[in-house]
């Protein structure tokens, strides 16, 4: 083979290589994940003389109360959901109406498609909001408010049980005193935050529920999570060299069309 056909098979072969490559890199720098929230600890792992950290990141407790259709439930019940929260009370004539109207505004939105690219099963998104006032937010109560805003009971749970378990979840699972513009009092949790969480029970952002532009990130941001892929599952070999089809289809294509182009020149050579 001569020079030139080395040359011209290494273009052949190389160009498709460097799409595949680029494409690899644009895919993984073209979307911006929620970063993680409340670190735990920060273990130290060393293997053949090389140390490297791994980030242990609190996973949110489980937690059981009631709803507004008087089901008890636990916040681990919603196994492989994405999970929305927020604290208000019904008799709070402030934020939390305009919190509430925002969060309905955010289910409808995703049962209509909303904000994202594709419209998402409203049933792996979960919505939960947590009264502050449980002495006063029975759950006929709770259900009353849940219907004046037009609420979705099939994936918005409005709680209400214990004060002493709402307020420590609030405080030590949450943090969100730690993450909210306004002061809050150790005995009145009152803020504008709703909380995203992802599949693993782990925080993945703040956002002040009364801003239109933070609505639209966080919308934005469910919608990713929803494509986040689980480390813990490592695709096979197999599996890799089938993702890669198409790449080895160009290839192939490639390589005919340079064998072809190759005996053509032969027989005008000859």
């Amino acid at each position: 083979m001569t020079k030139k056909a080395i040359l011209g098979l290494l273009v052949a072969l190389g160009i498709p290589l460097t799409c595949y490559l680029i494409l690899q890199y644009a895919s993984k720098t073209a979307v911006d994940m929620p970063r993680k929230y409340l670190l735990d600890t920060v273990l130290t792992k060393v293997e053949n003389g090389k140390s490297s950290t791994d980030s242990i990141w609190h996973k949110t407790k489980n937690i059981s109360l009631v709803n507004q259709l008087g089901d008890t439930v636990s916040l681990y019940d919603l196994q492989g959901k994405i999970i929305v929260a927020d604290f208000f009370f019904t008799s709070c004539r402030s934020i939390c109406p305009r919190l509430t109207r925002n969060m309905a505004k955010l289910q409808q939105s995703f049962k209509k498609g909303g904000n994202v690219r594709n419209k998402i099963d409203t049933s792996i998104v979960q919505f939960v909001s947590f009264t502050v006032d449980p002495e006063n937010d029975s759950v006929s109560v709770l259900k009353n408010y849940a219907d004046r805003f037009g609420v979705n009971h099939n994936n918005w749970w409005m709680l209400t049980g214990n004060r002493k378990d709402i307020y420590q979840f609030a405080f030590e699972e949450m943090k969100v005193d730690q993450f909210s513009e306004e002061p809050i009092s150790p005995d009145f949790v009152h803020t504008s935050r709703f909380v995203l969480i992802d599949k693993d029970y782990v925080v993945r952002g703040y956002y002040n529920g009364l801003d239109t532009t933070q609505m639209l990130k966080l919308s934005q941001d469910i919608g990713v999570l929803l494509l986040e892929k689980d480390p813990k599952k490592k695709s096979g070999i197999f599996k890799k060299i089938i993702d890669l089809s198409w790449l080895w289809l160009i290839i192939a294509l490639a390589t005919s069309f340079f064998v072809f182009y190759m005996q053509g020149r032969r027989k005008i050579n000859g």
